[in-house]
């Protein structure tokens, strides 16, 4: 398996055990991540739309919405490795640009080699990109009418207002016209970490955390029961 950075997965796939197969598999593999498994497109769909997710294993056959048609609704940015029992639909796979078509019963081997793929033509573009991110430790937001420059070392947590963000950095707060989920695509993932739809914390201003909440500058946030799974794997790793 090719060093990189570990990958979010999600999983798709209406029968159970499919979905316990490939978790199965996953969890053998290092640099994989599974962030959740879901039984339909539409639970997916808002599950994408809330989290980051770089890679889906997406079964082809599912009732009310196809992974086809699941696959073609979602950002290109999400990779797609199709898995279905029949062999009829790898064109339109492939014409779907996936990094790959897995046939059930699907072994670890041929996931594997999948994953593989995957890594060969992303993890490369991955790694330009951190290094990109690396190389610099700020990032400009609009606000009142201006760009502003933000290091990344001076904030504290970031604050959803709908269609508005509060960046509480260590002298003041800046107030900017964006989503959090865009926000979140920009900020570097060693440093940050969203713990709630409404809040997306700097990890090395935490002063300690529970189940439940993380508590910076004496000011408790709660942990959503949607990022729970990821944010506790995450700082134990600390």
């Amino acid at each position: 398996m090719h060093k990189t950075h570990p990958i979010n997965c999600l999983v798709v796939d209406d029968e159970t055990i499919a979905r316990e197969i490939i978790e199965t598999h996953l969890s053998k593999i290092e640099n994989v991540t599974i962030v959740a498994s879901c039984s339909n497109a539409i639970e997916a769909f808002n599950y994408i739309s809330n989290h980051n997710i770089d890679l889906v294993f997406l079964d082809i056959n599912m009732p009310e919405i196809s992974g086809i048609s699941f696959a073609k609704s979602i950002n290109a940015n999400v990779k797609v490795i199709f898995t279905t029992a029949y062999r009829d639909y790898a064109v339109e796979g492939f014409e779907l640009k996936a990094v790959d078509y897995l046939l059930k019963p699907i072994s670890l081997e041929r996931l594997q080699k999948a994953l593989n793929n995957y890594f060969e033509i992303y993890g490369k573009q991955e790694a330009q990109q951190t290094s990109s991110i690396e190389k610099s430790n700020f990032m400009f937001v609009r606000s009142e009418r201006k760009m502003i420059k933000i290091d990344y070392n001076a904030i504290i947590y970031i604050e959803s207002y709908s269609d508005y963000l509060k960046i509480h950095i260590e002298d003041k707060t800046i107030i900017t016209r964006e989503t959090i989920s865009a926000i979140e695509a920009k900020l570097p993932k060693q440093q940050f970490i969203r713990i709630h739809r409404s809040y997306i914390i700097s990890i090395a201003h935490i002063q300690s955390f529970t189940n439940e909440h993380i508590t910076i500058n004496k000011k408790a946030f709660p942990i959503s029961r949607t990022y729970k799974k990821e944010v506790l794997k995450h700082l134990e790793k600390f």
